[in-house]
């Protein structure tokens, strides 16, 4: 079998205000109000919200409940946040897929940041904040970890180990796997931390030449992406890519949301393949 792992990143930066001029205040409290640009963070969440994470958390809901179809979502504390202002349908559908035990919530940096490249205590708390959080809104102990960007290194390895993660996930570079394949499982070194790397061209085809008409191969219908996908050698495809994909960077009348609920049933017609999460295919 090859286990195709779809994992999904949900995030949404605070914007700063293009300029501020005035004195810095002596009120704590309202150094986020000046700094932040919330009228426009509002802006931007509720136009993705409709366009993007209600539709597409309801195609992946109705793709579980059909069947045969698992994925998974790393989620950055900064993006719950913004949920619980301005989206908390999005929370609940995120509730709602993480209880079917087919979607699986993976750990992250809270912020989506680069923590990791300035101080290890840093990057263990914000990984921690973000893991709390998925607790408190969802129930949910992680067992995978992404770091922001899929960044990874030994070093890094053995912190994940060292906070007791089992899997992580990231960028399958050409100039690191040389003659490998990213699909294949790897263990990281002097770890017992399984190590699974991203398929960039495979994610890229959906992520970024979706819509591209200069691109040979388009249109791509999930038929033919199917067809790639069982031609693949090894024993996991991993195809990760932002959220916003689906609505978002191909907007809802590309057809993005219709690619996405066909691709269960177009993976479906071959035996040998099934759909994972991060864990699942860790094994």
């Amino acid at each position: 079998m090859v286990d195709i792992v779809l994992f999904f990143e949900l995030h949404q930066p605070k914007r700063l205000r293009m300029q501020y001029g005035g004195n810095f205040p002596v009120d704590a409290e309202k150094i986020e109000e000046l700094y932040f640009d919330d009228e426009m963070n509002r802006e931007v969440f509720e136009r993705v919200a409709r366009q993007c994470y209600v539709p597409a958390l309801k195609t992946l809901r109705e793709c579980i409940r059909e069947g045969g179809f698992k994925c998974a979502l790393g989620l950055s504390g900064v993006f719950l946040e913004q949920c619980g202002l301005w989206g908390p349908e999005i929370i609940e559908l995120i509730r709602q897929l993480a209880y079917t035990g087919s979607c699986e919530l993976t750990a992250q940096t809270y912020f989506h940041s680069l923590a990791s490249r300035i101080s290890e205590s840093e990057f263990r708390e914000q990984v921690e904040m973000q893991t709390k959080v998925l607790q408190d809104l969802f129930d949910y102990k992680p067992t995978a970890i992404e770091n922001t960007e899929f960044m990874y290194s030994n070093r890094i390895a053995k912190e994940f180990q060292g906070m007791g993660f089992k899997t992580a996930m990231t960028e399958g570079v050409d100039t690191m796997l040389g003659w490998r394949s990213p699909n294949y499982v790897y263990k990281a070194k002097g770890s017992d931390l399984k190590v699974l790397m991203r398929n960039y061209r495979l994610s890229d085809d959906i992520g970024f030449r979706f819509t591209s008409r200069e691109w040979p191969e388009w249109p791509l219908t999930a038929e033919k992406y199917a067809g790639w996908l069982s031609g693949v050698g090894g024993d996991i495809v991993f195809l990760g890519m932002d959220f916003e994909t689906f609505g978002e960077h191909h907007w809802p009348e590309s057809g993005i949301h219709n690619f996405l609920r066909r691709l269960r049933h177009e993976v479906g017609k071959y035996s040998w393949l099934r759909f994972a999460t991060p864990t699942d295919a860790a094994g």
